[in-house]
């Protein structure tokens, strides 16, 4: 029996290069704000103000016809520990632990801004759905 992954079971996981918690939230606001070239998470920077998320970027996620988790670095590595993707990240989880980069950590670096990110996120989904279906064998 072959079985493939629906485009509607995926989930589009937006994965943060800073750990989860108040007083890391805190800590990155103020960071953000001291010395915003030095801060390590780029996707952070774009689509986050000081302590929330920019309306436009949350607009487009809400759109998508995916279910959209969030993750910390800190939960991200307890849920997916066998990937040694570089964060920040957007990617597609396919259901178990299958994980497919959509934006990369140096694609994230070089956007300017959340209009670029969207762009850059509807291009991915776009090739990512132009892909054959993985079919998987299962005994």
């Amino acid at each position: 029996m072959t079985t493939s992954v629906h485009p509607a079971r995926a989930r589009l996981l937006i994965v943060y290069n800073a750990d989860g918690g108040v007083l890391n939230a805190l800590r990155d606001a103020l960071w953000k704000i001291t010395s915003p070239a030095t801060y390590p998470c780029s996707l952070c920077a774009i689509t986050y103000g000081a302590v929330s998320m920019h309306p436009e970027w949350k607009r487009f996620l809400a759109e998508l016809p995916f279910e959209v988790a969030f993750h910390h670095r800190d939960d991200f590595a307890a849920a997916y520990p066998d990937h040694g993707i570089a964060l920040p990240t957007i990617a597609i989880a396919l259901g178990g632990d299958e994980v497919r980069v959509l934006v990369s950590k140096d694609d994230l670096d070089q956007t300017q801004d959340t209009l670029q990110l969207m762009e850059r996120v509807e291009d991915a989904l776009a090739q990512w759905r132009d892909q054959p279906p993985r079919l998987k064998i299962v005994a």
